[in-house]
């Protein structure tokens, strides 16, 4: 179940959330995603906040589905070239070997804590084999509401590495990092790019 706070939140500041996360291209984690796929790979863009992953995917000519609960966001990411964008929450994927990557940037970490098994799970169901899985959520212990009420699952590299291998996917290296969000607030964060 997505958080009802957390959602209305993204939706009335859709705008301002995507005027932060804008930049002149992908940072040094979306490159390297973006080195692994095959051409023309079919990529989910799982939590996908205002489409700015997803365009740039896009633009690289792979076929992309953009997901969020928010409808704020939905409308930004629609507007993309080339992305087709969805209405949907987390629990909406039931897939079964289609995608050749899934990036989940920054989203599964609004999820409970306990429900993240599940959610890593249909990932891995979703994914062809071999495919590709990108995890970044803030890094950390427990959970809390920030300044705006949104709802942070925090994560150790140790906990997120053993969840991922868990649901039958294969880490890859860890990258840390810290950066600003929203909240105007710098924390640290952890991604990795997982095989399945």
């Amino acid at each position: 179940m997505t958080d009802p706070e957390t959602i209305r939140l993204y939706n009335a500041r859709a705008q301002d959330y995507a005027n932060v996360t804008e930049g002149a291209g992908p940072d040094a984690t979306l490159r390297a995603f973006l080195a692994a796929l095959p051409p023309k790979a079919r990529v989910l863009d799982l939590g996908c906040g205002p489409g700015r992953s997803a365009g740039i995917l896009a633009a690289a000519g792979h076929q992309v589905e953009a997901w969020d609960a928010s409808e704020g966001m939905v409308a930004l990411a629609a507007k993309r070239p080339g992305v087709t964008a969805r209405l949907a929450e987390f629990n909406s994927l039931t897939a079964s070997a289609v995608y050749d990557a899934i990036w989940a940037n920054f989203s599964l970490l609004h999820a409970p804590r306990a429900e993240m098994p599940r959610h890593l799970a249909a990932i891995r169901q979703a994914l062809k084999p071999g495919g590709l899985a990108h995890v970044a959520v803030k890094e950390g212990t427990g959970s809390q509401r920030d300044t705006l009420g949104r709802l942070y699952t925090y994560y150790t590299e140790p906990e997120l590495s053993l969840l991922l291998t868990q649901a039958g996917l294969t880490p890859g290296p860890f990258r840390h990092g810290e950066g600003m969000g929203l909240d105007k607030i710098m924390a640290p964060w952890i991604s990795v790019t997982s095989h399945a």
